[in-house]
Formats: structure tokens, sequence, C-alpha cells
């Protein structure tokens, strides 16, 4: 063969390389990059027509001093948009059957009381984001008649629904056109409002590559913090870990809470809770966040309130949100003033101003978040962050724990005894120097001594740090 044919062969793979290359590149998905001021974050879901009487975005405008003392840092706002009416589900409907994807409900206010609220919540240091529906629509949104072929169907013809969302109507993301207009639609609010990102309902019945050119197309207009409400879910998904790669930052946490209440209600052994969340942690990334929670709008309505739940052992089961690996806390609303009921879901219900006048939980709430905000070794993805849990050799030692997480010189240890018997915890037997450590403490524990052993009443904890 002669030369010049081979140069001329070489060239051409080389070119054929080149443009491999950068197809490959240009249609690579990018790995999410956390913004630092999500790294110690603390969410506040904010149902707002439960706020307040009026259930007025005015009425949330006047607290953002109360939240930003409250320490918290990411404010979530449930659907703000016009509700629909056809088949609406009791008085006032459900938050997540959306008439109008690009209108604000004018039951809370006006669009520009809205833009009030987003501007004053960002002079004070907030971010916010808004709850998004990308599932399905109200019966009564104009897609349904302008846009019928944007909606799956049943071999009948006739528009599905799913579950017992009868209220609903399921979108079909086969089609290019419907996913066009709600990337537009999420535009739309980022533009009009400076909206920091979004928390996506059932997230994981829509597909992932949806969410991951949602997100390009976002990004083009400023950075987004996207919170997917998922976790595994893998009888729905078999991927799901996909949705944390380039679409999604953070996830639900339910794993937790439903094993954190079994082990509580005697359920599960702590040996079984500490197995389930280590597989939580093993099939899922390291680099995502977690949004633990002790409630949140659907538990509280739906399921049990946090007394209800974890009884005694709140603070302490709270102890876990606030410190575990990964973890993005939430608190809902009326959480910090210590609601003890269940919220209405399809009625006006909201927070009394004398329920909102409980402050006995705020200087513990506070104190945790500070935890969160202060010391390094708890900050998220951090490269080498150690988390090690302690193997307790305790006659009670089923219902104890303790792990220390670890950054650089940064360490925090936290303890917990869910017994309704006192705990002994032996200092030699923790292999920590006590001497280095402030103590953070539940209010059923005023001052410790530290001998040679940490003794801990019943559903308390104890967090040290340096």
């Amino acid at each position: 063969m002669k030369l010049s044919v081979i140069i001329n062969m070489k060239k051409t793979l080389l070119a054929l390389f080149i443009s491999l290359a950068s197809f490959i590149t240009s249609n690579a998905t990018a790995q999410i990059v956390h913004p630092n001021w999500a790294q110690n974050a603390v969410v506040y879901e904010v149902n707002v027509r439960q706020f307040s009487e009026s259930g007025k975005i005015s009425a949330v405008i006047d607290q953002l001093e109360r939240l930003k003392s409250l320490g918290v840092d990411i404010l979530w706002l449930m659907p703000l948009h016009p509700i629909g009416e056809e088949n609406r589900k009791g008085t006032l409907g459900s938050y997540y059957s959306v008439k109008d994807y690009k209108a604000f409900n004018p039951e809370f206010g006006t669009e520009g009381d809205f833009e009030m609220f987003v501007k004053k919540a960002h002079q004070l240091g907030f971010k916010v984001i808004i709850d998004w529906v990308a599932n399905h629509t109200a019966w009564d949104n104009d897609w349904i008649k302008k846009h019928p072929e944007w909606y799956v169907r049943d071999a009948a013809g006739k528009i599905q629904t799913q579950y017992d969302w009868t209220d609903v109507a399921k979108l079909n993301y086969a089609s290019k056109p419907m996913r066009a207009a709600m990337t537009e639609a999420m535009k739309y609010w980022v533009t009009k409002y400076d909206i920091d990102g979004f928390r996506c309902d059932v997230a994981f019945l829509v597909p992932v590559d949806f969410w991951n050119e949602n997100r390009k197309a976002l990004e083009k207009i400023k950075p987004m913090y996207m919170l997917a409400e998922m976790e595994a879910n893998n009888d729905i998904n078999k991927t799901p870990a996909a949705y944390y790669t380039s679409a999604f930052n953070a996830s639900y946490a339910w794993t937790f809470m439903g094993a954190s209440a079994d082990l509580v209600a005697g359920k599960k052994t702590m040996s079984e809770f500490k197995s389930i969340m280590q597989k939580n942690y093993a099939e899922l990334p390291a680099s995502m966040h977690k949004m633990f929670f002790l409630t949140n709008h659907d538990e509280n309505s739906w399921n049990a309130t946090i007394q209800e739940r974890y009884r005694e052992n709140w603070k302490a089961i709270a102890a876990l949100v606030y410190t575990m690996p990964q973890s993005l806390p939430l608190m809902y609303t009326g959480e910090e003033a210590g609601l003890v009921r269940r919220l209405k879901f399809f009625e006006k219900d909201p927070v009394q101003y004398t329920e909102w006048n409980d402050t006995s939980r705020y200087s513990f709430y506070r104190s945790l978040i500070n935890l969160h905000h202060t010391q390094p070794a708890l900050k998220n993805n951090q490269a080498g962050s150690k988390f090690e849990e302690f193997n307790l050799l305790e006659e009670n030692s089923g219902l104890v724990y303790a792990y220390k997480r670890t950054l650089g010189k940064s360490e925090v240890i936290v303890m917990i005894n869910l017994a309704q018997e006192s705990a002994h915890f032996n200092i030699e037997g923790l292999k920590i120097d006590v001497n280095k450590y402030q103590s953070i403490t539940s209010s059923v524990i005023d001052e410790f001594h530290f001998n040679e052993q940490i003794e801990m009443p019943p559903y308390s904890f104890l967090i040290l740090h340096k």
C-alpha cells in the first residue's frame, strides 16, 4: 500500500475519531455540582393554604423574619397554581391538580404578591423552590381540550388516571410537543419570578430523559436546585440512581422515616434498622442529598403526626435527621411550633394563632440547625468525610445507637437512647477523648458529667462536637 494512501486513511480515521469524541462529549450527561449554599442547608416546607387564617402568600411574607431567625435556608412552597374544579376532591381540591401551569392561584393572592415574596426572601438570604406537578394535570386544564394527544389513553381512547387520583389526568411523555410545553412552563416561573429550583412531584413516574433535558434548559437561565419526590422506587423504575446523575440534587428519605418509625414502634430491631439504612446508602449515589424528615404535608395529613409516629422519641430521631450522612433536613409548616394535629388536605384548616404561639420547640430546632450549619463534619459530599458506627455492648444496646462523623479536624459524635430506661455508654469502649468536645443535649439532660461512663436518661440524645 502506498504511503500517501496510508496517510489519507489515518487522516480519515482521525477525523472520524474526533467527530465521534465530539458527539459523545456533546451528548454526555453532565454530573450535578451542588451549590455551596446547599451543602449544609435546611428546608422549610410552606403549606400556604394552611400557614395562616387568610391563606395568602402575604401572610408568609410577614413570617420571613421569624423563619430566618429559626435558621432555615430553603423555602419550599407547595403548588401555587390554580386548582382544577372538574372532579375536584373536597371543597378546595388538591394542590396537585393543576389547572394552569403559568398562572398563580388567586386564593393565595396576586402574582405581584408572589414577586414580592421571592424578592424579600432573597434579600434575607433564603433560596426559594416551588412544587411542580409534571406527571398529570387537572381535568379542566386547557391542554386536554387543545392537545388531547398529550394524555395517556386506554384501548378505548379514554384518558387515564392513576391509583385513586380521580381528580387528575395522566400526561403522555411520548409526546415531544407536550414535553416542550412543560419545560417552557417551568422556564416561565424561573424567568418571571427568579425562583431557585423545583420540588418535583412523583418524579419517578416521569421519564428520566425528560428531567435531564429539562434541567439543561433551566440551567441556561440560572443554576437550579432540584428535589425529587422519589427514592429508590425499584418497583416503578429499574434504574432510579440515574435520576441523581444530572437531573436531581436530592431525593426523599422515605427509607429512613419508615425504618425509624418501625424501630421506635418495636417492629424493627436496631440491627435491622442499621442494615436497612446501609442497604439504602449503598444502592444510591453518595453524591446526592437525601431529604430526611420527621413529617411533611403527606405524612401529616394522611398518616401520622410526629407525636403519633415517634411519641417520646421524637427528639432522638430528630437528632438523626440533622446529623446523618447526606442529610438535607426538612421542617414542615407548624413543626417548630409543636403542631400536634393532622391538617386537612382538601379543606381550609390553618395553623391557629394560638398554635403558632407555642415557642417551646424553637430553641431545640435552632440548636440542631446551628449544628448542621456550623460543623464541617456534617457537610454533605465532601472528599475525606467519614462515617463510623459504634458497636455498643450494653444490656439495653438494642435501643441505643451511636456514630461519629469526621472531616479533617472536625468530629461530631451522636448518641441516642430510645429506651424507657437509662443507658450507659462506656467511655473507654467508645475510644473517645471527651475533653475534646462540647455537648449539645436534649432538654431532658441539664448537664453532663463525664466519668468512666456516660449515663443517658430515657428517650434522649447527646451530640458531642469539637
